[in-house]
Formats: C-alpha cells, structure tokens, sequence
C-alpha cells in the first residue's frame, strides 16, 4: 500500500492523503469543490461545485497517470438530492460512454459548506 498527494489538487482538509495505491487500484479520497489555489469553495452552485469536484478529481488521477476512463467504482454525496439531474447530467458528460459503477447518497452536511463531493476507485496497469 502506497498513499499519494496531488502538488496541483487542493491540499487535504484533514489527516488524510489524495489517495492510496494499492495492486492495480487506486482508492482516492473524496473531492470537494475546492480551488486549488485559493483552497475555497468555487463560486456557484451546484453546476460549479460538481464541475470543480471532476476538475479536482482528474488533477489527482492525472497525478498518478490515471484518466476518467479507468474509474470502476464511483460515489456521489449530495446534501440535497433535488439537484441530481444537473449533477448526473455533468457526471455523464465527463465519463462520456465510460459507464462505471455507482452509488449516490443524499448526506446532511459535507466539509466546509460543499454540496457535492465524489470519490472514486479506479483501476491503473
């Protein structure tokens, strides 16, 4: 087991690391809509907030030599599920006609006021 942090993703926001490389998967740590290099929540809603947590996510699989298109497992967390159509309409454009599997859960409250965060697992070679 090997962890592993993003230098351009935003810093971790408590005792945890990006991401952990175990065999041939990847497990990365929930991302909020954090600007990287401001460490606030993007200015927005829902669209931006989503659309900043993908942002954030490609950085730290790019970080690891990993692409969307090699995620097998994704969960959604969502303080209110009334906004899944715009989340899963950004969701599919970003994964385009790469389907992996996925959870969505609607939470009471998520790290520093966010609406949306999204871990993944994904597989590397």
């Amino acid at each position: 087991m090997q962890t592993f942090n993003s230098d351009d993703a935003p810093k971790a926001v408590g005792p945890y690391s990006h991401g952990v490389h175990v065999g041939n998967l990847l497990f990365l740590s929930g991302q909020i809509p954090l600007v990287p290099e401001t460490m606030q929540i993007v200015e927005g809603g829902i669209r931006e907030q989503t659309e900043q947590v993908l942002a954030n996510i490609r950085t730290v699989l790019d970080s690891q030599d990993a692409q969307l298109n090699q995620v097998v497992k994704t969960t959604i967390f969502m303080t209110d599920l009334a906004d899944f159509s715009i989340v899963n309409g950004i969701y599919a454009q970003a994964f385009g006609d790469h389907k992996p599997a996925r959870s969505t859960v609607q939470v009471a409250a998520l790290p520093l006021g966010a609406l949306v965060e999204i871990e993944v697992i994904a597989e590397v070679h």
